[in-house]
């Protein structure tokens, strides 16, 4: 299973970098063609509040993000309650992690996600032995699995 931060879906419905939206199109059809995608409710709702706001006049329209959102829910996003809470605040104290960035961690280990996508998290990073943070921006990052 690989978690996929607000960041990913971002890039793939945004043309101001070409090269970004087709690694983060790839990774998303790959993802769902394995039904191997997951995320949150926090992302989704980053997603749609991100698009709406700076991908609207780019092209990407109000109904098209909120339809993403809707396609989206097929991943069973995750959402938020006191543990998911309690786990954020743990690895925010260990990993001196954002806020926002803990509690996306967290929801990634909640899922039991080997990988977490993100360009905003340190590339390369192992969380609890378990979860491998790769930016597939980065030179070094894998390929969407086929």
């Amino acid at each position: 299973m690989v978690f996929v931060d607000t960041n990913i879906l971002l890039y793939r419905r945004d043309p101001r970098d070409p090269a970004k939206q087709r690694i983060a199109y790839d990774w998303i059809a790959a993802l769902v063609g394995q039904r191997a995608g997951r995320l949150s409710w926090q992302v989704l709702q980053e997603f749609y509040v991100n698009a709406a706001r700076k991908l609207v006049p780019l092209g990407l329209t109000a109904e098209l993000a909120r339809a993403d959102v809707r396609a989206l829910q097929v991943w069973n996003p995750l959402a938020p309650d006191v543990a998911l809470f309690e786990a954020a605040w743990a690895l925010q104290d260990r990993y001196d992690f954002s806020w926002w960035d803990a509690a996306i961690v967290a929801a990634a280990r909640r899922l039991g996600c080997a990988t977490l996508l993100s360009e905003d998290l340190q590339h390369g990073l192992v969380v609890d032995g378990a979860l491998t943070i790769v930016n597939p921006f980065a030179g070094d990052a894998p390929s969407p699995p086929a």
